[in-house]
């Protein structure tokens, strides 16, 4: 006789012997409360382990909560055998990608379209060239240096967009594994602590004026974090400058992300069918347009200004929730098959990119 386990899913089940199969009644009133049994531990570590990270962050904040995030994940999941037990894995797989996608919506919430307008359109050139530089030498040196599809993909997007803002959104649509995602981040993270320490005395051996330096970091490092740091300790008026241009170029994820959206459903389908066959979630992920619908907001005012710094700590938390998953569910032997090749397309994907910012200031006159 056919049965039905009622301990992993709350449905009651009746048999019809006449029809020799068994119809189960749609789940109880404990059926969320069951859902949450079953990610509440995996959840609870990433959470704890983001929350230990973010102190982390905040004391060494050239590095910052993300990055401590993933390191202590994947060390913790290295040194405890009991970190890797099959319980945890449902809530790490929602804290890996559901509470992800949240992160960028609520980090949205930052963006005000009347500042993109204001800087966005004197800086676009430079924005639009290292960005095409940072993709087309992510696909041209990664072949070349032979690097896997996706790790290319993610380390290209995060070094010409935003880099764990951008790496978590692509992830979030095209799927890729823990390793690639682990180590698109790692690689990321050493080019910008390397541009926090050498970008203000390179600066001011430059000459360059506030506005200059300001979109020299804005456009040439790559988390918000890490402009931020570079160009307050070049100048205050550097720095307000390097956050509107980094928020700018935050935009380039709706465009990039949709696209790859599309090409990954397609992928997945094995078809070339157009367009408006595929699913709406699938050509446009709900998240992108949550992340849209926050900017909106703020840019109409209606979140409250005294909002800003909670909204986006929270967003940065929860990042660092995400990547603290992230780091739960990476195995370093998966890691030490990458080698180096991937660290290498960052250093040249990031030195291009660093040059092609301050060739096109010079060329256009926007410094």
């Amino acid at each position: 006789m056919t049965q039905v386990a009622t301990d992993t899913w709350p449905v009651q089940a009746e048999s019809v012997q006449s029809e020799g199969v068994v119809r189960a009644t749609e789940p109880t009133n404990s059926g969320w409360k069951a859902r949450l049994r079953g990610i509440g531990p995996g959840l609870a570590a990433a959470l704890a382990i983001a929350a230990v990270a973010t102190v982390f962050g905040r004391l060494v904040p050239v590095i910052g909560g993300p990055v401590f995030a993933v390191i202590l994940g994947t060390v913790l999941a290295a040194a405890l055998p009991w970190m890797r037990h099959e319980r945890l894995k449902p809530g790490v797989a929602v804290a890996g990608k559901g509470v992800l996608q949240a992160s960028i919506v609520v980090l949205g919430t930052g963006l005000s379209l009347q500042e993109v307008a204001r800087v966005g359109a004197k800086s676009l050139p430079v924005m639009l060239g290292t960005l095409t530089v940072a993709l087309g030498g992510s696909w041209l040196f990664g072949r070349l240096l032979q690097v896997r599809g996706e790790v290319r993909t993610l380390i290209g997007i995060g070094t010409g967009i935003c880099g764990a803002s951008a790496i978590a959104a692509t992830t979030a649509v095209i799927d890729a594994a823990e390793a690639d995602v682990a180590y698109a981040l790692g690689t990321i993270f050493t080019f910008n602590i390397i541009a926090v320490l050498a970008f203000p005395p390179l600066g001011h051996l430059l000459g360059m004026s506030n506005q200059a330096f300001g979109l020299w970091s804005g456009t040439a490092i790559n988390d918000t974090s890490s402009v931020a740091a570079a160009a307050y300790a070049y100048s205050p008026a550097a720095g307000a400058y390097g956050i509107i241009v980094k928020l700018t170029r935050s935009l380039m994820l709706i465009p990039i992300v949709t696209t790859l959206a599309v090409v990954t459903s397609r992928r997945r389908q094995g078809t070339s069918a157009a367009v408006v066959r595929l699913p709406w979630h699938k050509i446009v992920p709900p998240f992108l347009l949550g992340f849209v619908a926050a900017a909106a907001a703020d840019s109409l005012g209606l979140i409250p200004a005294g909002w800003h710094t909670g909204l986006q700590n929270l967003g940065t938390f929860l990042i660092a929730t995400a990547l603290a998953a992230i780091g739960l569910s990476l195995r370093p032997a998966e890691l030490r098959k990458a080698g180096p090749r991937p660290l290498m397309l960052g250093a040249v994907l990031w030195i291009c990119v660093v040059l092609t910012s301050l060739g096109l200031q010079a060329v256009t006159g926007t410094g």
